[in-house]
């Protein structure tokens, strides 16, 4: 192999350099100077020098971050200084006792200066810098020695390998928090889930669980962050006189610090700054559970001291704890809009999150078998903000002999129609759509919209009323409300009334395509209520085909079959079906056609303005032509209809050749092919 030049050397050190400043404003700064791309680059050209030349290796490469694959044991650190923990306060009156003392054993009545810093919920590290050099990582432990991490530490974008400045110290002690955000905690728990493996309780956990890993590698796919709260030094003439500077100093070598953190004069302003933060708290993107007041002078800190095992000049105030232990007392299932067949742990009350919590989501049978959560276990509770609490995690050595599992349940607990779950699909869900209550709202308001039978005017407020004074149970109750029903009603005045009524009575006689997508059949969007329509040519051939002949139909497959059969199966949605058509509603049959259809195959675009007909009426034209109607201009576009106004994908068909028809070629080809407008 053959020796580095003096240029492969400066180049090497050169891409070393800029790669950390990359790395500093991305992950600390939250200001990247480079796209992704060019940050790629560099990395790459950084890993090629150093394969081609194992003589520029460095421990303290960014390349270096990746991880070892080899399994490591950690080893014991015992630390110079001990990690002791801190106290807590948990009320008001708490944190003004620690005040109180503070000043008595200071001697003084002045306010005490105090950085206050959030909480963070993650685990706590030491790192050790030999001359700017990041040597060794350690966990706290039990305050006096932790176990050496510094491989799994080495991996953390925020962490420096290398301190950055001049003026560094030849020993330095930086003590932060190690945590994972909340984004990233759920997409983690996210993949563990699909592939069957054990997810974490909460962000603290995982971030404690990815830091302890045998190797390196996994610890470096997960998405860890730093901030640093303390720093020592052999030397204390070389630091600040202050916590507060102390911090900026941290900073400016190249750690992320707090962004929340703030001076607070006196108690009470110690206290706005703990009520400012748990107002804040939700909103941020990691895990806090409390606030630290800290004394800012360091001459004041080293007259407290410490009491054995934490400082007299800290304190931690305690958030509302967010999880807790409970009991299940029992599990029900509740319907939603859309139909989703949910669990609900019943629990024994709980206080947690800063409310007393009963109720808590189980979500679907595939959590609860997850979890293996039976009735009668011990769970954790987990209530963050406005979120629904929700169980994380059952206790089994705290089950009781007649625990009992958790069935779903074969018929709706609102309408009694089936509950039907598709293989592969972890949500259950009540098949009376049409019918039942739980779902009234949205099957009127899906029925009603502008791609199904467009009643113009029936929006939700509307909805909202006629369900509220139960004038409508089903959407057959639409067909026959009268201008008198809706007159009293608030602000529906006369002519209202007249509009409303006048638009229920235009949908009454809807095209097959149009009524089969309005009655909300699950997975049957509008492009397969065409195929159906066109297919079958009748509602009543379609409700009697089984799943072997729906499934000949284009784009409708096992799952889509098993979806309408199960709607067409229901006596409910059967019986709401007879009752449109004794209120008056017909829906049109469709001329079934026989072979080729003259368009098939062929992709059509439609831009501009049409002035003879709408351009929804100009797609339902094409489609019934055999077109694929899309919203975009490609290569295999056959042709392009441009109206009025036509804009940018008419110029990209003419950059593309592609065929382009003006309105009256649109009406000529329609009228050859029997569609008169």
């Amino acid at each position: 192999m053959s020796k580095a030049t003096p240029e492969i050397v400066q180049r090497v050190e050169e891409l070393r350099s800029l790669i950390e400043d990359h790395n500093y404003h991305y992950y600390v700064l939250d200001d990247p100077r480079i796209p992704d791309a060019e940050y790629d680059r560099l990395f790459r050209e950084l890993q090629a020098l150093e394969t081609n030349y194992p003589g520029l290796a460095s421990d303290d490469s960014p390349t270096r971050r990746v991880g070892s694959s080899v399994e490591t044991s950690f080893d014991e650190v015992v630390h110079r200084i001990p990690m002791l923990s801190l106290d807590n306060a948990f009320s008001e009156e708490e944190l003004r006792d620690f005040d109180r003392r503070v000043r008595e054993r200071l001697g003084t009545d002045e306010d005490i200066q105090y950085v206050c810093e959030p909480k963070l919920d993650g685990l706590a590290v030491s790192l050790h810098y030999e001359y700017g050099a990041l040597r060794t990582a350690a966990t706290r432990g039990d305050g006096y020695a932790g176990e050496d991490i510094t491989a799994n530490i080495r991996t953390i974008p925020s962490v420096p390998l290398k301190l950055r400045g001049d003026d560094i110290p030849e020993l330095v002690e930086v003590r932060g928090e190690v945590y994972m955000p909340k984004a990233g905690f759920e997409e983690l728990n996210r993949r563990l889930s699909e592939r069957g493996e054990k997810t974490f309780v909460n962000p603290r956990n995982a971030a404690a669980g990815s830091l302890r890993q045998k190797k390196s590698t996994v610890t470096a796919k997960r998405p860890l962050e730093m901030c640093a709260y303390s720093v020592a030094v052999t030397d204390e003439t070389l630091l600040p006189d202050n916590h507060w500077a102390g911090l900026q100093q941290v900073k400016s070598w190249g750690f992320r610090i707090n962004p929340e953190m703030r001076m607070a004069s006196g108690v009470e302003e110690c206290l706005a700054a703990y009520r400012e933060l748990m107002e804040k708290r939700d909103s941020l993107p990691y895990e806090i559970d409390g606030i630290v007041f800290k004394v800012n002078s360091l001459e004041q800190q080293n007259r407290l001291g410490f009491v054995s095992r934490a400082p007299r000049w800290a304190i931690a105030h305690k958030f509302p704890a967010q999880e807790e232990l409970t009991v299940i007392e029992d599990v029900e299932f509740q319907v939603g809009r859309t139909g989703a067949v949910t669990p609900v742990a019943r629990l024994k009350p709980v206080f947690v999150g800063g409310v007393t919590v009963s109720n808590a989501t189980l979500h679907n049978m595939d959590e609860i078998r997850r979890l293996d959560a039976r009735i009668g276990d011990t769970v954790f509770i987990r209530r963050a903000g406005d979120v629904i609490p929700q169980v994380v995690k059952v206790v089994p050595e705290k089950r009781p002999a007649d625990a009992r599992e958790v069935e779903l349940p074969e018929h709706c607990p609102v309408c009694n129609s089936d509950v039907i779950q598709i293989d592969g699909e972890a949500v259950a869900r009540c098949s009376g759509g049409l019918y039942c209550p739980a779902q009234r709202k949205e099957a009127i308001r899906h029925y009603a919209s502008r791609k199904a039978l467009d009643i113009e005017g029936l929006g939700d407020k509307w909805i909202d009323i006629l369900v509220g004074h139960e004038l409508v149970e089903t959407v057959a109750d639409l067909y026959r409300l009268k201008k008198q029903d809706l007159t009293g009603l608030e602000r529906m005045g006369d002519k209202s009334a007249s509009n409303l009524i006048a638009a229920i009575d235009k949908s009454r006689t809807p095209v097959l395509w149009r009524f089969l997508y309005a009655l909300g059949i699950r997975e049957v969007g509008e492009a397969t209520a065409k195929s159906l329509a066109s297919h079958f040519g009748s509602l009543e051939a379609i409700a009697a085909a089984d799943e072997d002949s729906l499934q000949q139909v284009p784009d409708v497959g096992p799952i889509v079959a098993g979806h309408i059969r199960s709607f067409f199966n229901q006596p409910h949605n059967q019986e709401t079906l007879a009752a449109l058509k004794d209120a008056g509603v017909v829906w049109q049959q469709e001329e079934v056609t026989e072979g080729d259809k003259p368009l098939e195959g062929q992709t059509w675009v439609l831009t501009g303005t049409l002035s003879e007909m709408t351009r929804d009426e100009a797609r339902e034209k094409l489609e019934s032509l055999g077109a694929k109607v899309a919203g975009s201009v490609s290569k295999k576009t056959a042709c392009v209809v441009a109206g009025e106004a036509a804009g940018s994908k008419l110029a990209k068909a003419e950059q593309l050749d592609v065929p382009i028809l003006d309105e009256p070629g649109l009406l000529a080809l329609l009228k050859d092919h029997g569609l008169e407008n």
